[in-house]
């Protein structure tokens, strides 16, 4: 019987068969660890009888009251063993309740608990759930009032919210490019590189948010893991994607989509969170989320422009990027008012975190095009582009933390 050789980073020339016996191969060391992953479960993994009350973990994901004279709670068992909601209290007062799809929960199973409770607008309550065991779990409703239904006057109302906060701003930024045109080549370099600065911010606000809302996830999904692991698959996604054809030129129009594609990911994520703060009836929190988001992403709109400063683009690409870095911002609030979820928020923000890292590399090269032939990357041109980016983000950002 003959056998092939190959050189060390040598390639077989041909696929070998897929054979019985190579399938057998390739399943047998997985039977093996199912049989090992059966015994673990069959005796304890050896530790013998556990004399200790099971770990019980409840996530409650959102709090709403759909209509007076009701309160709604979403939850998810987020420990290893099943969890049974015996009794709740609200207010200290123990009171009745419905649980779908039922009392006990299993792992990672999600359920909506329905309590009839005459709560108070204006008012703050708690409620908690106790399990069998006397595990005790609370929720807080800081400003009772009537959570918004999806109907067409709030709906309207709400994506007018997300298109005065992510449009308008964006559209207001965009109004700067006639007068960026002006520049000379300094002045071109350095708003390219003021454009970085910007993005570098948003890259590490965007991930600061995501972590906060990682942080209210089920700890058995590990959501500040998933931070930078679906940001990293998406910057190499976009990675990818940029450069399937390296021999074609980098246009700026095609950069200033990217941007704005970037930038609309992360106003989705502002969107959520003034839509949370409006189903939470935190209003004066919601006005402020609402002015400082406007000042804060007009200065979008520049580092959006910036690619383009060369070119004339025709005036429906600028109504195309003001709408693709503004849009989202809508359906931000209406995710955040109707349908919020922990999990898919801190997905969405690191896949923003992704795409706008992706813009900076676009970004930085065409910074390096600029100087191929005048030196270093960073002159002090670029280095003082950058820090007023990062600087006018600061200051602007401010006044969402006011």
């Amino acid at each position: 019987m003959s056998e092939t050789t190959l050189s060390d980073g040598a390639l077989p020339r041909s696929t070998p068969a897929w054979t019985v016996r190579r399938i057998a191969l390739g399943v047998l060391p997985l039977g093996l660890l199912g049989a090992v992953m059966i015994a673990i479960f069959a005796t304890g993994g050896g530790l013998g009888d556990r004399s200790a009350p099971p770990v019980e973990k409840l996530s409650i994901q959102r709090v709403r009251l759909p209509e007076p004279n009701l309160i709604a709670l979403e939850v998810v068992n987020d420990g290893p063993e099943p969890v049974t909601i015996a009794q709740v209290l609200v207010d200290d007062a123990y009171w009745s309740f419905h649980i779908e799809p039922g009392p006990t929960l299993d792992r990672l199973q999600a359920a909506t608990i329905t309590i009839p409770y005459p709560w108070v607008a204006g008012e703050a309550h708690v409620i908690s759930l106790i399990s069998t065991t006397g595990a005790t779990f609370e929720a807080e409703v800081p400003v009772a009032m009537l959570s918004p239904a999806p109907d067409h006057a709030t709906l309207l109302r709400f994506a007018a919210i997300g298109f005065y906060v992510g449009v308008v701003p964006v559209g207001l930024g965009l109004l700067w490019y006639p007068f960026l045109r002006g520049l000379g080549r300094r002045g071109l370099r350095f708003v390219l590189a003021l454009t970085a600065g910007l993005l570098l911010f948003l890259i590490v606000d965007t991930v600061e948010e995501a972590l906060e809302v990682a942080a209210t996830t089920p700890g058995v999904l590990s959501g500040s893991l998933l931070v930078p692991l679906v940001a990293l698959l998406s910057f190499l996604f976009l990675q990818a994607v940029s450069g399937r054809n390296p021999e074609t030129p980098r246009r700026g129009l095609d950069v200033a989509y990217r941007i704005a594609f970037g930038i609309g990911l992360h106003n989705l994520g502002e969107g959520l969170a003034i839509g949370a703060a409006i189903a939470l009836g935190e209003i004066a929190l919601g006005v402020f989320l609402i002015a400082g988001f406007t000042l804060h992403n007009v200065t979008e709109g520049v580092g959006i422009a910036a690619p383009i400063l060369r070119v004339r683009p025709a005036f429906r690409h600028f109504i195309g990027l003001a709408l693709l870095a503004g849009a989202p911002a809508i359906l931000g609030v209406w995710i955040g008012s109707f349908v919020y979820s922990p999990l898919w928020a801190t997905v969405f923000l690191a896949i923003g975190a992704g795409a706008i890292a992706q813009v900076v590399v676009e970004v930085a090269r065409l910074l390096a095009d600029g100087q191929r032939s005048r030196g270093a990357l960073l002159d002090w041109t670029a280095l003082a582009g950058v820090t007023a980016g990062m600087a006018l983000m600061y200051v602007t950002s401010l006044a969402v933390a006011a």
